[in-house]
């Protein structure tokens, strides 16, 4: 499939068939997408909590009660759920501790190339821990970055997406403690196949953007 026929092909799924599930060799795939992702620096500021059976997403749910009721069934009906966590902190252990798994991957052919980048990575964590003041909001946008590129992934393996906000992310960061670990929730995606009736599929709701008239400004033209 070209790649303006999945873009047109996927969507937020609002309803996931319960009877299908993502395969083991699809699943490690997806698994791939979510550690591969970039980010600025390579400081993977995240972390996943990933449901695959009843009594994990039932977890997650508890953050769809109340107002929220409304994304129940699209993460107890998906085939797996995946919780998208930030850091709420980037400090020095931390940055060592990326800095060792960088070395171990083989990235620093020598010690001056390490100690740039390590410089450089604290440069910029420290710009925007004091003088943009607005480090957990940058690493969030990290956690952004790697759920947009986790949706068109899992979409080229032809498995569906729902990525939520609509869900109360006090209630997980409780759940599952993430806040005492050092990270918090910023998103939900569900993840499956979409059933014959969903009509948010595009064949019978279209995909409305902007016109590129609107959204490009092409330079040197």
């Amino acid at each position: 499939m070209k790649l303006q026929e999945i873009l047109n092909w996927r969507y937020s799924t609002k309803e996931f068939d319960p009877s299908k599930k993502i395969s083991e060799e699809n699943f490690q795939q997806v698994k791939d997408l979510l550690r591969m992702s970039p980010s600025s620096t390579n400081l993977q500021p995240w972390h996943f909590l990933i449901a695959n059976d009843e009594a994990g997403k039932a977890r997650i749910a508890k953050g769809t009660q109340g107002f929220y009721q409304f994304n129940a069934q699209k993460i107890t009906d998906a085939s797996h759920v995946i919780v998208f966590a930030a850091r709420t902190s980037a400090d020095e252990d931390y940055m060592q501790h990326l800095l060792a798994v960088e070395e171990q991957d083989g990235r620093y052919p020598n010690e001056e190339i390490k100690q740039m980048m390590h410089g450089g990575r604290n440069a910029f964590t420290d710009m925007h821990r004091y003088d943009f003041k607005d480090l957990q909001h940058w690493m969030e946008k990290q956690v952004y970055l790697n759920m947009g590129n986790f949706l068109l992934g899992v979409a080229m393996l032809g498995i569906d997406a729902l990525q939520m906000e609509g869900v109360d992310l006090r209630a997980i960061d409780e759940e599952f403690d993430l806040r005492e670990k050092g990270f918090t929730a910023v998103g939900v995606v569900s993840v499956g196949y979409r059933t014959a009736t969903d009509f948010n599929t595009t064949d019978k709701t279209p995909k409305s953007r902007l016109p590129e008239s609107e959204v490009f400004s092409v330079l040197g033209e």
